[in-house]
């Protein structure tokens, strides 16, 4: 663990301590290609040490600023300030800052000691010094039995490894990386995911990564920056974006979720109550919602805080929704049932399977209730 997080323990949160400054400033920066807007009017804080990810769909513009960080892009407007230092002038081969690609972009006739030294020969590197941080940097990628290898002898996962550690090799103050992960296969992404993480804690180096995959994203990040259309909509921790997303778009884009229209009918705080013809019952949230009696709202309900059952619940009166199991997905540590409720609308629900069952309780066709604590459900105004 990074010597930072571990003197402030498991309440390492440096963006909610004023007193902290961030190590990365991006000061409303816009990029313009021609009359296209690739990143609009982007300020974001970067601290020392986190794991940072700029999370959104293709063309979101994530890139584009990631690649501003990394001197290949020159803002349109805005500055960038690193560690203090204005980097409008400063070219990438100057900054304290290493990229590592999509395609890690290995260097074929080379193996995996002279890729890894590429960049410190560069530097006229004394060839003891490049020798032994080349020795470091295999030792860390535990690839010392691979060492004399050349890229095309190794695995995906060994070529992914190879790119990180020459980009770490020069020991950069920022790593940035432009997703890299998504050439390898499901089980060893989420493998490298771990991975990169003690590996990014064990350093203590500020990593920045662009990824669409949500899951990776909160999986990997200290913190989270969602965009859309060149904005960054939201920026929060991984829990916050999942659970408290600010609108519906970061609710729809992150993960699974049912999303209902309704309409406030009365009360704050505790008193909230939502009129929603399409769940086919009131909705009671556990917190307060700051617009006017009968403006429109939007309930978003994640599908695993959903419960399900054949059984009415004793008090069917709010957050109550009645349908019938139209489909059933298994998918072995849990099932996913697609309910279609009496308004038509169709309702994702999720269980847990915690024991073996040959015979399923739910099948299809059967008529259930679905049910969830005011606490599970948040509601949106835009």
């Amino acid at each position: 663990m990074s010597e930072a997080r571990a003197a402030a323990g498991t309440s390492w949160e440096p963006w909610n301590d004023s007193a902290q400054v961030p190590y990365v400033q991006v000061q409303s920066v816009t990029k313009r290609f021609g009359d296209f807007t690739a990143v609009d009017a982007v300020s974001l804080d970067i601290f020392r040490g986190e794991f940072f990810s700029l999370l959104g769909p293709s063309g979101c513009g994530k890139t584009t600023l990631l690649r501003m960080l990394a001197g290949f892009e020159v803002p349109s407007d805005g500055g960038i300030m690193l560690d203090g230092e204005d980097m409008s002038s400063v070219p990438p081969y100057q900054r304290p800052v290493n990229m590592m690609f999509q395609s890690y972009a290995l260097f074929p006739h080379m193996n995996v000691e002279q890729n890894i030294a590429f960049g410190l020969k560069q530097d006229r590197m004394p060839k003891p010094e490049i020798k032994q941080r080349v020795e470091e940097m295999i030792a860390l990628v535990q690839l010392g039995q691979f060492a004399r290898r050349k890229p095309h002898q190794l695995s995906g996962g060994q070529r992914q490894r190879v790119a990180l550690a020459r980009s770490l090799a020069k020991k950069p103050k920022m790593l940035l990386l432009d997703e890299p992960l998504g050439a390898l296969d499901k089980k060893l992404r989420e493998q490298t995911q771990f991975e990169l993480m003690n590996l990014q804690e064990e350093l203590g180096i500020t990593f920045v990564i662009v990824t669409h995959d949500q899951e990776e994203a909160m999986t990997v990040s200290s913190r989270i920056a969602v965009m859309d259309h060149g904005r960054i909509v939201q920026v929060a921790t991984p829990t916050e974006i999942y659970e408290f997303p600010n609108s519906r778009y970061v609710a729809e884009f992150i993960g699974d979720v049912n999303m209902f229209e309704g309409k406030l009918a009365e009360g704050q705080g505790e008193g909230v109550v939502i009129q929603s013809p399409e769940a086919g019952c009131a909705i009671r949230p556990s917190h307060g919602v700051d617009v006017a009696p009968g403006a429109p709202v939007w309930i978003a309900i994640r599908p695993e805080k959903l419960s399900i059952s054949k059984d009415p619940p004793s008090d069917p009166s709010a957050n109550c929704m009645k349908g019938e199991i139209w489909d059933i997905g298994y998918m072995g540590k849990e099932s996913i049932y697609h309910v279609r409720l009496e308004s038509g609308r169709t309702v994702i629900a999720t269980q847990i399977n915690r024991v073996r069952n040959v015979e399923p309780e739910l099948t299809w066709e059967d008529k259930v209730y679905l049910t969830w604590p005011p606490e599970s459900c948040v509601v949106l105004a835009s």
